[in-house]
Order: C-alpha cells, then structure tokens, then sequence
C-alpha cells in the first residue's frame, strides 16, 4: 500500500464513503469518522440505525474517500461484525479513542463494520 495512505489510515478520522443506494441504487456519498484500532480501520457510528450502514449491508462494495492528509479514493469492502466478543473489543476501543457512550449500548446496537481496502490505491497529493 502507499506509504501515505497508510500513514493517512493511521492518523486521519475524516473520510467520506461513497455506498450504493440499497433501494435506490444510486451512489450516495456521506461524510464520517473511521476508527483505527490496532491497525484495522472500521466506520461505526452511535447506536441505532444508520442509512450508510444498511447500504453497506446490501451492497459491500464501496469507496472510501481520504481527504486530510492525502486525497485517495481506494475501492473497498465492509464487513460487518457480528461476533460479540470482537464487537466488545472494537467498541471499547473506540469509545476509548474517540469519546462518549455506554460501552454495553454501542455493542448491543451501533452499525461496525471492518474496512478492506483494495491495494490497487494511489494517492493524488499529501
């Protein structure tokens, strides 16, 4: 991977994703945070349901648009997580990183998803 994307992935919380409509089928791109927790980006956003995150759901295949310290448009993957303990894992990390919330609410209904990322990025800038 692009040493600056990588570096991007390490220190950068802004992005914006680009998903699939799941009804519509049209593109929809959305501003939010990611999360790196030992090395691994995830999006998760504060419980309930999340548009982008039923989208993902239906169509995994999305953009992810870094624009801090780089501007990359990497093709990528969302895997949902599901498995209790690494969802416990992975929230605590969050809300520990980033701020705010009941750790057993976050767990019990908050969108997570784990972002692979194609390795075929190239960064335009940095």
């Amino acid at each position: 991977m692009d040493p600056a994307i990588q570096r991007a992935l390490e220190t950068d919380r802004v992005i914006d994703i680009t998903t699939i409509g799941r009804r519509s089928g049209e593109q929809r791109r959305k501003e939010m945070w990611c999360c790196n927790v030992d090395g691994t980006v995830y999006l998760s956003g504060r419980p309930g349901r999340r548009g982008w995150y039923a989208n993902l759901l239906a169509s995994p295949a999305f953009t992810f648009h870094l624009k801090q310290s780089v501007e990359a448009d990497p093709p990528a993957v969302a895997v949902p997580i599901t498995d209790p303990d690494e969802r416990q894992r992975v929230i605590e990390a969050i809300i520990a990183g980033y701020g705010g919330g009941s750790v057993d609410e976050w767990v019990a209904d908050s969108p997570l998803v784990r972002v692979e990322l194609g390795e075929s990025a190239g960064a335009r800038g940095g």
